[in-house]
């Protein structure tokens, strides 16, 4: 096993992984800039032998399902053993996947949880790209004629995307968004006592 590059966002993982053709990606779901899921769908799409392993410290469903839909092949937490991170990289690297046992331990009680409630928990995953900006920015603060600004769109599309993202999350005022947006860590408390 060898350690081809190191990049410190994930704009700088894109052209590196273009530069070094890895085998596998350890990435961590947290960079600064473009979004890692942004830089893996690059990634994928520029060589899809190449496996990606995603670090993070979010031990989240809706996090690991957007892992999967983009093609990741491993979800492995900050807090696990180091044999564990060594395991996963092999693992992915021989074709298989790879998941932190104490996510998979949440996963099979939800499963089983699942069985006996017939209601499901709305999925950050079933959010567009735009909705999930939407999202962010109305949790910031910002108005929806400000959020439209932003985007050079129209304040009825913009409404638009609050009504399905507010549908789809089961949100019925902003005061349940901000939660949400807390919850799922697409804003944190610090970023909200800045603005």
């Amino acid at each position: 096993m060898e350690v081809a590059g190191e990049a410190s966002n994930a704009s700088e993982a894109v052209a590196l992984a273009r530069q070094v053709r890895p085998d596998v990606v350890l990435m961590d779901i947290g960079m600064a800039g473009m979004s890692s899921f942004e830089a893996t769908r690059l990634i994928r799409k520029e060589r899809p032998e190449t496996r990606v392993v995603f670090l993070s410290m979010y031990d989240d469903e809706d996090y690991l399902a957007e892992c999967v839909d983009i093609g990741g092949s491993g979800y492995i937490l900050k807090d696990s053993q180091a044999d564990q991170l060594v395991t996963a990289i092999r693992d992915v690297h021989l074709g298989g996947s790879y998941l932190s046992p104490r996510l998979l331990t949440r996963l099979v009680d939800g499963f089983r949880a699942l069985g006996r409630s017939p209601v499901r928990q709305p999925r950050f995953g079933a959010l567009t790209k735009r909705e999930r900006e939407v999202l962010k920015m109305l949790a910031e603060g910002k108005s929806v004629k400000e959020v439209a600004a932003s985007f050079d769109l129209s304040v009825k599309t913009i409404e638009a995307h609050k009504f399905n993202l507010m549908r789809k999350l089961g949100i019925h005022n902003k005061a349940q968004l901000v939660q949400y947006a807390i919850q799922k860590k697409v804003i944190r408390l610090p970023d909200l006592m800045v603005n």
